[in-house]
């Protein structure tokens, strides 16, 4: 399968990371932030030095990752000042695409409300009233440049975001009619936080043309505390998970990117050093072999 990483998890310095993924053999670079800026506020210089290096090395850029939409509240509207800021990124990041080859842009979703849908008597005290209803037109102006600009856009479950499961993110593509344009982000180990399980619930809620990208990290959720634990990979929650998730991406051909993501570090504030501790496990897992 294809695999790759999100090159800032090791390193901002890209010639540095491209170093690190030559010796383990990884092929796909997935940029998010690199040097001293996030991708879309690059000049056109440092646009094409980033190609340059990526192209001297082998590597395909398998996404651009911007927060675009992140931190954005149902009290906002398409339109205002901050939607439109994050459209103008969106904009300059797809530009960057065009120059680094990158088939995917990725977006997030609002600030998350706990309470989206209820019955038998939520629906009147626990329901974040039309919280849901904001978000699909926000999204709505991206999906439409993304499919006159050529490129697809992965929406990201993520743990603070309105979309923070696989059934969510498939909701928000059904809803705008943009499986063509609007795939899914996953990352398993975010959607742990609202208890949804990855093999097979959430595999099985993407599996039929709606899964865009992957990322694949190990973490312990403790959701009554409000504590996050980033662990080796392996020595999660997910840990029983990731052998039959392989599995089942090998029998279905997936083809799309697993990026690994390098957030974990073993207690010195060293992400490369995470990084090296876990990517032998990563490669083996979801490697082309099947065990």
């Amino acid at each position: 399968m294809k695999l790759g990483v999100i090159c800032d998890g090791i390193s901002r310095d890209l010639e540095h990371t491209v170093s690190v993924m030559n010796e383990f053999d990884l092929t796909y670079a997935e940029l998010q932030f690199v040097w001293d800026h996030e991708v879309g506020d690059h000049s056109g210089e440092e646009i094409k030095k980033i190609d340059q290096i990526c192209r001297d090395n082998g590597k395909l850029v398998s996404c651009l990752s911007r927060h675009i939409f992140a931190g954005m509240s149902t009290e906002n509207r398409p339109g205002d000042a901050l939607h439109q800021k994050h459209m103008d990124a969106l904009k300059r990041v797809v530009d960057m695409a065009h120059v680094v080859g990158s088939p995917l842009v990725r977006i997030m979703t609002q600030k998350k409300e706990q309470i989206l849908w209820g019955h038998n008597g939520a629906e009147r005290w626990n329901v974040a009233k039309g919280a849901w209803d904001t978000m699909p037109p926000m999204i709505a102006p991206a999906v439409d440049f993304a499919r006159q600009a050529g490129v697809t856009l992965v929406v990201e479950t993520g743990n603070g975001t309105m979309v923070n499961s696989n059934y969510t993110a498939r909701k928000l593509i059904d809803e705008l009619d943009a499986k063509d344009t609007l795939k899914v982000l996953w990352d398993p180990a975010n959607n742990c936080w609202c208890h949804e399980l990855a093999y097979p619930d959430g595999y099985d809620t993407v599996r039929d043309g709606y899964l865009g990208h992957i990322h694949i990290k190990d973490v312990l959720v403790d959701t009554p505390r409000a504590t996050l634990t980033v662990k080796k990979m392996g020595e999660g929650q997910l840990a029983p998970l990731f052998a039959p998730l392989a599995d089942a991406l090998r029998r279905d051909s997936y083809d799309g990117v697993i990026s690994f993501e390098s957030v974990y570090h073993p207690g010195n504030g060293n992400f490369e050093d995470g990084f090296r501790q876990s990517i032998g496990l990563f490669k083996n897992l979801f490697g082309d072999e099947v065990e």
